[in-house]
């Protein structure tokens, strides 16, 4: 059976070939660029029309008491089962830059007396910026290192661990509870980036007594550019999270005007500022997606895709090298000579990735709408550049 013949069987028999048609896309573009930009669920547009016009223009000022004000707790409790999460943990607004930031300044101050923050030495930028920033507000010093290293450099010195769940680069995913478990060993307090896992692989929070964990949700999870981050707080510290950005929309009264701040109870002192009415209802919609959906389903078809995608490289690309480790997230990574080039170059054949340095191409495997054709025309597209 050539590739072509394999790829259209697969789609045919794919449990989840139905659901590409909840997403607006262009039949003609093979989209493998999920884990940067997830692709628009149809029902968003109309949503978004109804709140600005029936909830913003109709209601005006009303729809705060009609359920905007509480969207962020209520759509992180739709998330909460994506990352494991009981509910009353998972509060969505902001940006993952500044949940890191609220994150690692209160994991500091959960553990007193430990000068040392360790990060990931493959960390997405942002993260290792923030460290360094939170560390020089708390006085901590910060320290890189490789992931594989973490358990052994961890010890009375590591106040907190910061680690990515999937490498950015590379696709790796990490052994979150194994992780988890070592560096609690060492005392440290641990928080997870969860961007590029996220409504890609099972990321079990609650079952691994993770402490602290940040995410996006324009990738995996489709809510669309901008669209705001989520924070998770293990219920075992709620009381004592203590963030560093003291809004009003984290106040235990927030309409009372005091001079002094008081936080929240629970998840909601996580919160900061006036909700981002407009994108938090996007991603609403786009969740919508996962009603009939488990992350289970979606990881199955990543992993096969990305089988199918390995096995069409091996076949019309050879010699071209994976960098992407046998424990994965939903993406696979390939060593490219001028890779921001070549992905231009695939664009323009309608094949949409996107490249890292050094000289790296990625293809974001989202199980949701991606198809063994999208995997099979990209290893075609790629054999053209050579």
């Amino acid at each position: 059976m050539s590739l072509r013949d394999e790829a259209a069987e697969l789609d045919a028999l794919d449990p989840l070939a139905g659901k590409r048609a909840e997403f607006d896309l262009d039949p003609e573009v093979s989209y493998l660029d999920g884990n940067s930009l997830g692709a628009p669920p149809r029902g968003v547009a109309p949503r978004l029309a109804e709140v600005i016009g029936e909830q913003w223009g109709g209601r005006l000022i009303r729809s705060w008491d009609e359920g905007w004000w509480d969207a962020p707790e209520r759509i992180g409790d739709r998330i909460a089962p994506l990352v494991g999460a009981g509910p009353g943990q998972v509060v969505v607004g902001d940006s993952t830059t500044v949940n890191l930031f609220k994150a690692v300044v209160a994991a500091a101050r959960l553990n007193p007396g430990r000068p040392e923050i360790l990060v990931d030495a493959g960390t997405f930028p942002t993260d290792g910026y923030i460290a360094e920033s939170a560390a020089r507000m708390t006085g901590h010093s910060v320290r890189r290192v490789p992931v594989g290293a973490l358990a052994a450099e961890a010890d009375s010195r590591t106040a907190v661990v910061l680690v990515n769940h999937v490498d950015y680069v590379t696709g790796e995913l990490h052994d979150l509870p194994g992780i988890t478990a070592a560096l609690h060993a060492a005392g440290a307090v641990v928080v997870w980036d969860l961007c590029h896992s996220v409504g890609a692989v099972p990321v079990p929070l609650d079952a691994a007594e993770v402490d602290l964990a940040v995410g996006c949700t324009y990738k995996f999870l489709n809510g669309g550019p901008g669209s705001p981050a989520f924070l998770y707080v293990a219920r075992k510290w709620l009381a004592d999270f203590d963030q560093p950005l003291t809004g009003w929309a984290g106040h235990a009264d927030p309409f009372g005007m005091t001079p002094g701040y008081a936080g929240r109870a629970g998840i909601s002192r996580g919160r900061t500022g006036t909700p981002d009415i407009l994108s938090m209802l996007a991603l609403d919609a786009a969740l919508d997606v996962w009603r009939d959906m488990t992350i289970d389903q979606v990881r199955a078809k990543g992993l096969a895709l990305g089988e199918f995608f390995l096995r069409c490289l091996d076949e019309l690309v050879p010699g071209a090298r994976v960098v992407t480790p046998a424990s994965r997230g939903n993406q696979i990574s390939v060593a490219w000579p001028d890779a921001k080039a070549a992905t231009g170059k695939l664009i323009a054949r309608g094949v949409i990735g996107d490249f890292r340095p050094p000289e790296v191409l990625r293809f974001g495997l989202a199980g949701l709408y991606v198809r063994y054709a999208d995997v099979l025309r990209a290893a075609e597209e790629l054999r053209g550049l050579r």
